[in-house]
Protein backbone atom coordinates (compact mmCIF):
# COMPACT_ATOMS: atom_id res chain seq x y z
CA UNK A 1 0.00 0.00 0.00
CA UNK A 2 1.09 3.54 -0.75
CA UNK A 3 2.01 6.19 1.79
CA UNK A 4 1.98 9.56 0.04
CA UNK A 5 4.45 12.34 0.71
CA UNK A 6 2.29 15.17 -0.56
CA UNK A 7 2.89 18.89 -0.83
CA UNK A 8 2.58 21.95 -2.99
CA UNK A 9 5.90 22.47 -4.83
CA UNK A 10 8.77 23.99 -2.81
CA UNK A 11 7.27 23.13 0.55
CA UNK A 12 9.87 20.68 1.88
CA UNK A 13 8.80 17.45 0.21
CA UNK A 14 12.29 16.63 -1.05
CA UNK A 15 13.78 17.24 2.39
CA UNK A 16 11.30 14.88 4.06
CA UNK A 17 11.87 12.37 1.29
CA UNK A 18 15.63 12.61 1.94
CA UNK A 19 15.16 12.04 5.67
CA UNK A 20 12.95 9.00 5.07
CA UNK A 21 15.37 7.64 2.48
CA UNK A 22 18.29 7.93 4.89
CA UNK A 23 16.33 6.32 7.72
CA UNK A 24 14.67 3.45 5.84
CA UNK A 25 17.05 2.72 2.97
CA UNK A 26 20.56 3.18 4.35
CA UNK A 27 22.43 1.00 6.82
CA UNK A 28 23.32 3.73 9.29
CA UNK A 29 21.39 6.89 8.33
CA UNK A 30 23.95 8.21 5.85
CA UNK A 31 22.30 10.05 2.97
CA UNK A 32 23.12 10.19 -0.72
CA UNK A 33 20.98 11.34 -3.66
CA UNK A 34 20.93 7.76 -4.99
CA UNK A 35 18.77 6.78 -2.03
CA UNK A 36 15.96 8.97 -3.37
CA UNK A 37 15.40 6.35 -6.08
CA UNK A 38 13.66 4.30 -3.38
CA UNK A 39 10.92 6.93 -3.15
CA UNK A 40 9.65 7.68 -6.63
CA UNK A 41 7.26 10.35 -7.81
CA UNK A 42 3.70 9.81 -8.96
CA UNK A 43 2.53 10.53 -11.54
CA UNK A 44 5.67 10.11 -13.63
CA UNK A 45 5.95 9.46 -17.36
CA UNK A 46 7.55 6.04 -16.74
CA UNK A 47 4.19 4.76 -15.51
CA UNK A 48 2.41 5.64 -18.76
CA UNK A 49 4.98 5.34 -21.55
CA UNK A 50 4.05 1.75 -22.53
CA UNK A 51 0.36 2.45 -23.09
CA UNK A 52 -0.76 2.55 -26.73
CA UNK A 53 -2.94 5.57 -25.97
CA UNK A 54 -1.58 8.63 -27.81
CA UNK A 55 -2.31 10.85 -24.77
CA UNK A 56 -3.05 13.86 -26.92
CA UNK A 57 -4.40 15.92 -23.99
CA UNK A 58 -2.44 16.77 -20.84
CA UNK A 59 -5.09 15.22 -18.58
CA UNK A 60 -5.37 11.94 -20.54
CA UNK A 61 -3.20 9.91 -18.17
CA UNK A 62 -5.62 10.61 -15.29
CA UNK A 63 -7.69 7.71 -16.69
CA UNK A 64 -4.94 5.33 -15.54
CA UNK A 65 -4.00 6.73 -12.12
CA UNK A 66 -5.74 4.01 -10.11
CA UNK A 67 -4.71 1.26 -12.53
CA UNK A 68 -1.04 2.14 -12.15
CA UNK A 69 -1.33 2.38 -8.38
CA UNK A 70 -2.92 -1.07 -8.31
CA UNK A 71 0.11 -2.40 -10.21
CA UNK A 72 2.43 -0.79 -7.68
CA UNK A 73 0.51 -2.47 -4.87
CA UNK A 74 0.75 -5.94 -6.40
CA UNK A 75 4.05 -6.28 -4.55
CA UNK A 76 2.05 -6.08 -1.30
CA UNK A 77 4.68 -3.83 0.25
CA UNK A 78 4.51 -0.42 1.86
CA UNK A 79 5.66 2.11 -0.70
CA UNK A 80 6.42 5.78 -0.18
CA UNK A 81 5.59 7.97 -3.16
CA UNK A 82 6.14 11.69 -3.53
CA UNK A 83 3.41 13.71 -5.19
CA UNK A 84 2.52 17.31 -5.93
CA UNK A 85 -0.92 16.24 -7.16
CA UNK A 86 -3.92 17.77 -5.48
CA UNK A 87 -6.20 15.16 -3.94
CA UNK A 88 -8.85 15.66 -6.60
CA UNK A 89 -10.81 14.16 -9.49
CA UNK A 90 -10.09 14.85 -13.16
CA UNK A 91 -12.88 13.88 -15.56
CA UNK A 92 -14.34 11.83 -12.70
CA UNK A 93 -11.03 10.00 -12.22
CA UNK A 94 -9.91 9.95 -8.58
CA UNK A 95 -6.25 10.62 -7.94
CA UNK A 96 -6.21 7.76 -5.44
CA UNK A 97 -8.53 5.79 -3.15
CA UNK A 98 -8.66 3.69 0.00
CA UNK A 99 -7.83 0.52 -1.94
CA UNK A 100 -4.45 1.86 -2.98
CA UNK A 101 -3.46 4.26 -0.21
CA UNK A 102 -2.59 3.57 3.39
CA UNK A 103 -2.14 7.19 4.40
CA UNK A 104 -0.38 10.45 3.62
CA UNK A 105 2.05 12.90 5.16
CA UNK A 106 1.24 16.41 3.99
CA UNK A 107 3.94 19.08 4.30
CA UNK A 108 2.70 22.63 4.48
CA UNK A 109 4.87 25.74 4.37
CA UNK A 110 4.13 29.40 4.99
CA UNK A 111 2.90 30.55 1.55
CA UNK A 112 4.85 33.80 1.88
CA UNK A 113 8.03 31.72 1.92
CA UNK A 114 6.80 29.31 -0.74
CA UNK A 115 6.49 32.19 -3.20
CA UNK A 116 10.21 33.05 -3.21
CA UNK A 117 11.30 29.42 -3.60
CA UNK A 118 8.71 28.89 -6.32
CA UNK A 119 9.88 32.03 -8.10
CA UNK A 120 13.42 30.64 -8.32
CA UNK A 121 12.26 27.14 -9.16
CA UNK A 122 10.12 27.93 -12.22
CA UNK A 123 11.66 31.18 -13.43
CA UNK A 124 8.95 33.65 -12.43
CA UNK A 125 9.27 36.97 -10.66
CA UNK A 126 7.70 37.19 -7.21
CA UNK A 127 4.44 38.78 -8.38
CA UNK A 128 4.06 36.18 -11.12
CA UNK A 129 4.74 33.39 -8.64
CA UNK A 130 2.02 34.79 -6.35
CA UNK A 131 -0.46 34.86 -9.26
CA UNK A 132 0.55 31.29 -10.06
CA UNK A 133 -0.24 30.21 -6.50
CA UNK A 134 -3.72 31.78 -6.73
CA UNK A 135 -4.81 30.17 -10.00
CA UNK A 136 -7.39 27.48 -9.32
CA UNK A 137 -6.82 25.52 -12.53
CA UNK A 138 -3.05 25.25 -12.21
CA UNK A 139 -1.38 22.12 -13.52
CA UNK A 140 1.75 20.95 -15.23
CA UNK A 141 2.45 18.00 -17.49
CA UNK A 142 5.36 16.16 -19.04
CA UNK A 143 5.45 15.84 -22.81
CA UNK A 144 7.66 13.33 -24.57
CA UNK A 145 7.67 12.47 -28.26
CA UNK A 146 4.41 14.35 -28.75
CA UNK A 147 2.60 12.48 -25.96
CA UNK A 148 1.48 13.88 -22.61
CA UNK A 149 2.82 11.14 -20.35
CA UNK A 150 2.04 12.60 -16.95
CA UNK A 151 -0.35 15.23 -15.71
CA UNK A 152 -0.21 16.92 -12.30
CA UNK A 153 -3.18 19.08 -11.28
CA UNK A 154 -1.97 21.50 -8.62
CA UNK A 155 -5.02 23.74 -8.39
CA UNK A 156 -4.34 26.81 -6.24
CA UNK A 157 -2.17 26.75 -3.13
CA UNK A 158 -5.30 27.02 -0.97
CA UNK A 159 -7.23 24.28 -2.76
CA UNK A 160 -4.19 22.02 -2.85
CA UNK A 161 -3.64 22.01 0.90
CA UNK A 162 -7.36 21.74 1.64
CA UNK A 163 -7.70 18.74 -0.69
CA UNK A 164 -5.19 16.77 1.38
CA UNK A 165 -5.69 18.13 4.89
CA UNK A 166 -9.48 17.69 4.69
CA UNK A 167 -9.27 14.23 3.15
CA UNK A 168 -11.21 11.58 5.12
CA UNK A 169 -10.51 8.55 2.91
CA UNK A 170 -7.36 7.59 4.81
CA UNK A 171 -5.25 9.03 7.67
CA UNK A 172 -3.27 12.19 6.92
CA UNK A 173 -0.54 13.61 9.11
CA UNK A 174 -0.01 17.31 8.42
CA UNK A 175 3.35 18.76 9.39
CA UNK A 176 4.66 22.29 9.00
CA UNK A 177 7.92 22.77 7.13
CA UNK A 178 8.87 25.30 9.81
CA UNK A 179 8.54 22.66 12.55
CA UNK A 180 10.67 20.26 10.52
CA UNK A 181 13.22 23.07 10.29
CA UNK A 182 13.22 24.23 13.93
CA UNK A 183 12.24 21.01 15.75
CA UNK A 184 13.65 18.49 13.30
CA UNK A 185 14.08 15.59 15.72
CA UNK A 186 10.64 15.88 17.30
CA UNK A 187 8.86 16.43 13.98
CA UNK A 188 10.63 13.64 12.11
CA UNK A 189 10.03 11.26 15.00
CA UNK A 190 6.34 12.20 14.83
CA UNK A 191 6.40 11.20 11.16
CA UNK A 192 8.02 7.84 11.96
CA UNK A 193 5.51 7.13 14.73
CA UNK A 194 2.67 7.92 12.32
CA UNK A 195 4.14 5.49 9.77
CA UNK A 196 4.40 2.80 12.46
CA UNK A 197 0.79 3.43 13.44
CA UNK A 198 -0.75 3.15 9.97
CA UNK A 199 1.44 0.19 8.99
CA UNK A 200 0.78 -1.50 12.35
CA UNK A 201 4.50 -1.93 12.80
CA UNK A 202 5.78 -2.87 16.26
CA UNK A 203 9.35 -2.00 15.32
CA UNK A 204 10.81 0.57 17.72
CA UNK A 205 12.21 3.85 16.46
CA UNK A 206 16.00 3.69 16.12
CA UNK A 207 16.90 6.99 17.74
CA UNK A 208 20.57 6.87 16.78
CA UNK A 209 19.73 6.23 13.13
CA UNK A 210 17.09 8.96 13.32
CA UNK A 211 19.70 11.46 14.56
CA UNK A 212 22.24 10.36 11.95
CA UNK A 213 19.62 10.72 9.22
CA UNK A 214 18.92 14.28 10.34
CA UNK A 215 22.60 15.20 10.43
CA UNK A 216 23.26 13.75 6.97
CA UNK A 217 20.29 15.68 5.50
CA UNK A 218 21.15 19.13 6.83
CA UNK A 219 20.59 21.86 4.25
CA UNK A 220 24.23 22.77 3.73
CA UNK A 221 25.08 19.11 3.10
CA UNK A 222 22.29 18.77 0.54
CA UNK A 223 23.40 22.02 -1.06
CA UNK A 224 26.98 20.74 -1.28
CA UNK A 225 25.80 17.44 -2.78
CA UNK A 226 23.87 19.37 -5.43
CA UNK A 227 26.92 21.50 -6.23
CA UNK A 228 29.17 18.46 -6.59
CA UNK A 229 26.81 15.99 -8.25
CA UNK A 230 23.92 18.06 -9.60
CA UNK A 231 20.29 17.35 -8.78
CA UNK A 232 18.25 15.84 -11.63
CA UNK A 233 14.91 17.06 -10.26
CA UNK A 234 15.88 20.74 -10.50
CA UNK A 235 13.94 22.77 -13.08
CA UNK A 236 15.66 23.20 -16.46
CA UNK A 237 15.57 26.89 -17.43
CA UNK A 238 15.50 28.60 -20.82
CA UNK A 239 19.32 28.43 -20.99
CA UNK A 240 19.09 24.62 -20.77
CA UNK A 241 20.76 24.64 -17.37
CA UNK A 242 19.22 23.57 -14.06
CA UNK A 243 18.14 26.13 -11.50
CA UNK A 244 19.59 25.67 -8.05
CA UNK A 245 17.17 23.41 -6.16
CA UNK A 246 18.56 23.78 -2.63
CA UNK A 247 18.49 27.53 -2.87
CA UNK A 248 17.92 29.63 0.26
CA UNK A 249 17.30 27.31 3.21
CA UNK A 250 16.96 29.29 6.44
CA UNK A 251 17.68 32.49 4.53
CA UNK A 252 14.23 32.21 2.96
CA UNK A 253 12.55 34.86 5.12
CA UNK A 254 9.64 36.63 3.46
CA UNK A 255 10.15 39.69 5.66
CA UNK A 256 13.53 40.20 3.99
CA UNK A 257 12.68 39.00 0.48
CA UNK A 258 9.21 40.41 -0.24
CA UNK A 259 8.17 44.05 -0.44
CA UNK A 260 5.47 45.31 1.89
CA UNK A 261 2.86 45.50 -0.84
CA UNK A 262 3.24 41.84 -1.79
CA UNK A 263 3.26 40.76 1.86
CA UNK A 264 0.03 42.69 2.42
CA UNK A 265 -1.59 41.07 -0.64
CA UNK A 266 -0.55 37.59 0.46
CA UNK A 267 -1.71 38.22 4.02
CA UNK A 268 -5.15 39.06 2.67
CA UNK A 269 -5.45 36.11 0.26
CA UNK A 270 -4.06 33.52 2.68
CA UNK A 271 -5.35 34.99 5.94
CA UNK A 272 -7.39 31.88 6.85
CA UNK A 273 -4.46 29.48 6.39
CA UNK A 274 -2.00 31.84 8.11
CA UNK A 275 -4.28 31.77 11.15
CA UNK A 276 -5.15 28.04 11.09
CA UNK A 277 -1.50 26.96 10.80
CA UNK A 278 -0.24 29.53 13.33
CA UNK A 279 1.92 31.57 11.00
CA UNK A 280 2.73 35.13 11.99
Amino acid sequence: MIIWLASYPKSGNTWLRSLLSAYFYSKDGSFDFDLLKNIGQFPHFDYFKDYKNIFSKPESTANYWLEEQAKINKEKKVRFLKTHNAMCKINNNKFTDENNSLGAIYIIRDPRNVVSSLSNHINLNLSEAFEYMKRENNSFSYKKDGRYLAFVPLLSWILHQKSWVSNKIFPVLTIRYEDLEVKTYETFKKVLLFINEITKSKKKIDNEKLKKSIRSCEFDILQKLEKNKGFPEAWINENKTRNKFFHLGKNNDYNKLLDKKLISQMNEVFQEQIKVFNYK
